[in-house]
């Protein structure tokens, strides 16, 4: 018997198809089994043929053989009083063997009995599992899976339907309804709050209904790909992101977990700072769907922490590198950056850096590494007499041997402005005779 496994993709564009096992169609005729006896005792058939035919198509002993013999029923008997019977079985007989053949028999459910549950969850569910398989399509298959999953949530127990029958059913599809508006959230209306909010309603039915569901598709699926859009939000949620990414990571089976676990620990890292403490969450979020009330990551330190910190923490600031003092001109408090530029004005200093822009009167250098590498000057030297055309230096080259004064700063963009610059020269070593004494003597 064929089983149609539920499947999703990581948010990013990178990431592997992430497919769990936990959810088979062949097991949803049992558990959605409706109320309305299917057999011929509970329904009154004057015509002994199609009598005949009807127990002809009921008795057979595989699902294709039943299909088969239920579709030629249905076309001799078009109006039979066995016709929402003989639906639901061929309904279930195609949900073994062929899903196009069991969404378009759930179709034709629909029309005689537009409320039932059974035929919107297989549409519902078909069309999501079309649309992991065919991304082209998969926007309209989403919002078409959406549309039955909407009317399948505000769907009302028949009157035939036992209440327990009922309870049953509801707690067999609403997690699957709640998936499938979340992933049409995510994937085709682009909405990623309304895809939060829809993947949390579909953890919350499970915490309160099932919550070892949580622990296997679709459950596990959709917790990961809730953790990944609270990092896509903007601004970006990392501290629910890294919970939900820790809880998928801990029930993944095993070949997932080294995708997931780098996935949490790039957003715990990029939010933390570091790694410290990310076991304990990994841990924590085992055993919680939900974190705690109390739960937080404490945030990595701020530039503007690093700079002020550096100051508390130095007590000559003259003595640190050119860059550390850029750092903190940039990033410090105005007092901090105040507290050194009272230190540094009217200075001399050499700038050793990388030139990015030179004329005969100014040089603007990358200093830092980071300018360096987005090649945006930091310093910006004007020259003391302009330079002759041969001493200019070359744009990208390397200088060590620049000086000047400081004279001002910005905080935003960070640059430093020296003048009196000059490019110092080494000195030549003087020539000294040798005396007479140490002369050769001659022949």
């Amino acid at each position: 018997m064929k089983k149609f496994l539920l499947a999703s993709v990581f948010a990013s564009a990178s990431a592997p198809v992430f497919m769990l096992a936990g959810f088979s169609i062949a097991a949803a005729p049992a558990v959605l089994a409706q109320g309305t006896p299917s057999d011929s005792g509970a329904i009154s058939v004057k015509d002994p043929a199609e009598y005949n035919a009807y127990q002809n198509a009921t008795t057979q002993s595989t699902p294709q053989t039943k299909a088969s013999a239920s579709e030629a029923f249905l076309k001799q008997y078009p109006q039979s009083v066995l016709k929402k019977s003989v639906l639901e079985g061929l309904v279930d007989d195609y949900s073994a063997f062929d899903q196009p053949k069991t969404v378009d028999a759930a179709q034709r459910l629909l029309q005689i009995e537009p409320n039932n549950l059974k035929a919107m969850f297989l549409i519902a569910f078909i069309e999501k599992q079309e649309a992991a398989a065919t991304p082209a399509q998969a926007p309209q298959l989403l919002d078409d899976a959406a549309a039955e999953a909407t009317k399948g949530l505000a769907d009302t127990k028949p009157a035939e339907v036992k209440d327990e029958d009922w309870t049953k059913q509801k707690a067999a599809t609403d997690p699957i309804f709640y998936s499938i508006l979340s992933n049409d959230a995510l994937y085709s209306k682009k909405d990623l709050p309304g895809a939060v909010a829809a993947f949390r309603t579909e953890l919350e039915y499970l915490a309160k209904n099932n919550p070892d569901a949580t622990k296997v598709a679709p459950g596990l699926n959709d917790t990961m790909l809730l953790g990944q859009t609270y990092t896509q939000l903007t601004p970006p949620d990392m501290v629910n992101g890294v919970w939900f990414l820790a809880r998928a990571e801990s029930f993944a089976p095993a070949n997932f977990k080294p995708v997931i676990d780098k996935q949490a620990r790039y957003w715990y890292k990029r939010f933390h700072g570091k790694e410290d403490g990310f076991d304990a969450v990994l841990a924590a979020a085992a055993t919680s769907i939900f974190p705690p009330p109390d739960f937080k990551i404490a945030p990595a330190p701020t530039p503007k922490d690093v700079a002020d910190g550096v100051v508390a923490s130095t007590p000559d600031l003259t003595t640190l590198a050119l860059a550390d003092k850029e750092y903190i001109l940039a990033n410090a408090s105005k007092e901090n950056a105040d507290k050194l530029w009272a230190l540094l004005k009217d200075q001399v200093s050499q700038v050793p850096g990388t030139v990015l822009v030179a004329t005969a009167s100014q040089i603007q250098l990358a200093v830092t590494d980071d300018a360096k590498t987005d090649k945006k000057p930091d310093f910006t030297v004007n020259m003391k007499t302009p330079l002759a055309d041969k001493d200019i230096p070359a744009v990208g080259s390397d200088i060590t041997n620049l000086i000047g004064t400081y004279d001002s700063y910005t905080q935003s963009p960070a640059q430093i402005i020296l003048r009196d610059g000059e490019i110092q020269t080494a000195k030549k070593p003087v020539a000294h005779k040798p005396s007479a004494a140490k002369k050769k003597p001659t022949s």
